[in-house]
């Protein structure tokens, strides 16, 4: 070798071993600075301001026991834990709610924090803050302090910092009330985008067209109170007649699978992004101790959210002062969320009431700027201009303006391009408040009541048992009292005749008890309508949940006496797919031997769906072929009637509506005018739809397994940062399990939405409950809780609810 190419390699090889050493230097400090970032389990650290010192037991699981002298020690024990094992997700919940994301994620979030930012959750979060009784900012000042302080006893800064280059800020008192406004963005409808659907509905078609389409109370409603109604007449062709519609302005049909055209969401980085078919939902349900084998209530209660790494629930044991508190709280709350305290036990579910209303402001024709309102007699007002700055991490900032009135922000425009503003629970101080935690003091049902009534929260159900038997249902937040007029579309306030009256008393809040149910001695909660008549009327339609999920609890519920934790743990595993059943004698009868004669892929799916399974299950696929087959049947049938709705509005939400009994009908009766011209019978639609399904099995290959649910249905459970970090990034997600379930039966389920956790607990009797989470406790990837009690979510094992035998013992000192 030449001396000058020898030198060139011994060259190339020293700098290939710097490289390499450092890339060894770079890891080794990357995995020290991991392990520095793990929470402590054991030994003592300090907590100040605690009134005495804390003990924080945890078992296998990694859940903990903290034993405290009182409430306010508790809590700051509890923010202590919290930010050790959770920090970067309280960061996301409050940044989320404040539209600050982008500022620690860069451009990507500014979607969602523009979406945020219209509402000022940050300056509300402080009114409400400087507004709470002494105790209550006490409490939260405690939290604050205990989650500033278990930051700061970690050897380095959560691991995301690092990869983000960032460095997490102090937790403040109003942060706790920013991931309550989360949860609020989260569950309520912050655009009014379901009172514009039905407007738009309503605008292109006419009021006798709503009722048809968006029937508030159904022929096959799951009501607690047993109410239905008949589905009102099939539109006639004066109000609708596609015959009539020149064939060139029907909407092109889109790929098989998808219901219509629809207007996609803003990107929600960092959290998972939705499921477009799916409609979101809880389910939550009890006994009364009458049907039970201890005496007790029993309540069940899975809360269906975004599934992500780590789980939103924190499980924690709270004791003090002689009361034991065992349940999920949220990280970034001093919450006991769902649980029991010994005397009672109690879930949530979304309530799905009407807690705004769009406005169309009165403006002036000459200066479009100006508007009326009450009160202000001939005088114009000026619609105001907030503008917000958005920081944004590795860019320039970026300013938003929004245009608000005094009702409310403009959130977009009638058919006569009318501003509408929206009037919303949530932008009153006062309908937030720590109210939820009083029902760690309840000891029997109406108690609970009582104090949901008092609750300052998103609009949940309740469902409550007490250690004595008794059982019941009610609202809580802060509910409107709407006068002259339901609040079901927009309308004007110009004038005086239609306005807020304050929110209603407790008095007027409904409530049902175990004898009041439809099924004495059971409740069911699954963001179904609950009740009909006047009680209705109070309550408003926010856009009710579809029955069939309700009313499979509700009737697996009515089999149940002498009922045990594991009987209603059944109940929520639930996956025979009931309301499919009917599109599976549907679909064959479609596939008829003379449909299927020399048409393979028709003969082909005939044969894969012939055998119906009657679950969703993973390893079902006539299930998951009669499901698209139906979505097929909607976008044909009901696209075309939409299509100019999505026209005039792009996000449209038809999916929100309550379609079944229409499209029922429609099947039924087969009206010529309600069939696009494309085709010449409703055989024909419905021989296309199965098309539509063959094509889309076809395009899933020869492999079987491919065409199954678990296919379709697998896990998506990821970290916020798994995407961005290279070759590591997947480690940091959880298997890509095939999952049971679907939106219309108990087992609520996605690849990347279900059941955030699955409690079912008898007060007084919790060493017999069971509590489920898809997630482990922490958030670090190095930490033995990481993953802990995944696989049991997973198989739908019963895991405990109360903690296990202590693995590690901390001492908090004050």
């Amino acid at each position: 070798m030449r001396p000058v190419a020898a030198l060139i390699l011994r060259l190339a090889v020293a700098v290939l071993g710097l490289l390499l050493v450092a890339a060894v230097g770079a890891g080794l400090w990357f995995r020290g600075h991991l392990r520095s970032s793990l929470p402590r389990l054991d030994g003592t650290a300090s907590a100040p301001g605690l009134g005495a010192p804390v003990t924080v037991e945890r078992d296998d699981l990694g859940m903990p026991t903290i034993r405290a002298r009182d409430r306010i020690d508790a809590t700051r024990a509890l923010g202590w834990l919290h930010a050790q094992d959770r920090f970067f997700q309280m960061d996301l919940l409050r940044r989320a709610s404040a539209g600050e994301l982008a500022a620690l994620a860069g451009a990507r979030a500014l979607p969602r924090d523009r979406l945020a930012r219209r509402h000022g959750f940050r300056r509300l979060a402080g009114q409400v803050l400087a507004g709470l009784d002494p105790a209550d900012r006490a409490l939260l000042e405690a939290y604050a302090a205990g989650a500033n302080a278990g930051l700061a006893a970690l050897g380095a800064s959560p691991w995301e910092y690092l990869a983000l280059r960032s460095t997490p800020e102090p937790w403040r008192p109003e942060d706790s009330l920013l991931v309550g406004y989360s949860l609020v963005l989260d569950l309520q409808d912050s655009t009014g985008r379901y009172e514009r659907t039905l407007m738009t509905l309503r605008d292109t078609y006419g009021d006798d067209v709503l009722p048809f389409f968006a029937p508030l109370v159904g022929p096959d409603d799951a009501a607690l109170d047993g109410t239905v109604a008949p589905l009102p007449p099939i539109p006639g062709p004066k109000l609708i007649n596609l015959r009539a519609r020149p064939l060139s302005a029907l909407p092109a049909a889109p790929a098989a699978g998808l219901a219509w055209r629809e207007m996609p969401s803003a990107d929600p980085f960092p959290f998972p992004a939705p499921d477009p078919e799916l409609r979101p939902g809880s389910n939550a349900f009890a006994l009364a101790g009458s049907l039970t084998a201890g005496g007790a209530a029993l309540v069940a209660n899975d809360m269906h959210l975004a599934l992500a790494v780590p789980a939103i629930w924190y499980r924690a044991s709270l004791a003090f002062a002689g009361r034991t508190l065992t349940g999920v709280t949220l990280p970034g709350t001093p919450f006991v969320v769902a649980g029991s305290n010994g005397d009672i036990a109690w879930g949530f579910t979304n309530a799905q009431v009407d807690s705004g209303d769009l406005i169309a402001v009165e403006t002036n024709s000459l200066a479009p700027n100006l508007y009326k309102a009450p009160g202000h007699g001939d005088e114009f007002l000026r619609i105001e201009r907030r503008r917000e700055t958005i920081a944004v991490r590795g860019g320039e900032p970026v300013t938003e303006d929004y245009e608000w009135t005094v009702w409310g922000p403009v959130v977009g425009r009638n058919h006569r391009e009318r501003p509408l503003a929206l009037k919303w629970v949530a932008h009153d101080p006062a309908a937030m408040n720590l109210g939820l935690l009083q029902l760690e003091q309840a000891r029997t049902t109406d108690e609970a009541v009582a104090s949901a009534h008092r609750a300052g929260i998103s609009h949940v159900n309740l469902i409550v048992g007490d250690r004595a038997g008794a059982i019941a249902w009610t609202i809580a937040g802060r509910l409107p009292r709407r006068v002259g007029y339901d609040g079901r579309l927009p309308s004007t306030w110009s004038f005086g005749d239609r306005r807020w009256d304050g929110y209603l008393p407790p008095a007027e809040v409904p409530v049902l008890r175990g004898g009041d149910s439809s099924l004495p001695g059971r409740l069911w909660s699954a963001n179904q309508r609950h009740v009909g008549g006047a009680a209705l009327a109070r309550l408003g339609d926010g856009a009710y949940a579809t029955p069939p999920r309700a009313a499979q609890i509700r009737d697996g519920l009515a089999r149940l006496t002498a009922a045990t934790p594991r009987d209603l743990l059944a109940v929520q595993l639930d996956d025979r797919a009931l309301f499919l059943q009917p599109w599976h004698a549907r679909l064959l009868a479609v596939l008829t031997p003379a449909a299927v004669a020399g048409q393979p892929a028709r003969a082909e799916l005939r044969r894969r769906a012939e055998v119906w399974e009657g679950r969703a299950s993973p390893e079902a696929v006539s299930y998951r072929l009669v499901r698209e087959f139906r979505q097929a049947v909607l976008r044909r049938a009901l696209g075309p009637i939409f299509a100019p709705c999505v026209e005039a509005m792009p996000d449209f939400d038809s999916r929100r509506l309550q379609l079944e009994p229409a499209l029922q009908a429609l099947l039924r009766e087969r009206p010529l005018h309600l069939l696009e011209a494309r085709y010449a019978s409703w055989d024909e639609l419905l021989t296309a739809a199965a098309d539509d399904t063959a094509a889309a099995l076809a395009a899933l290959g020869s492999d079987p397994a491919a065409a199954t649910w678990g296919a379709r249905n697998r896990a998506a459970i990821r970290h916020p940062l798994s995407a961005a970090i290279p070759l590591v990034g997947r480690w940091l997600d959880l298997p890509a399990d095939p999952l049971p379930g679907d939106s219309d039966l108990p087992r609520y389920q996605s690849p990347a939405h279900g059941a955030s956790q699955r409690l079912v607990v008898a007060p007084g009797r919790e060493a017999e409950g069971i509590l489920q989470v898809p997630g482990g406790q922490s958030g670090h990837p190095l930490s033995p809780y990481y993953r802990a009690g995944h696989a049991a979510w997973v198989r739908g094992e019963p895991s405990p609810l109360l903690p296990g035998a202590t693995r590690h013992t901390l001492s908090l000192q004050p």
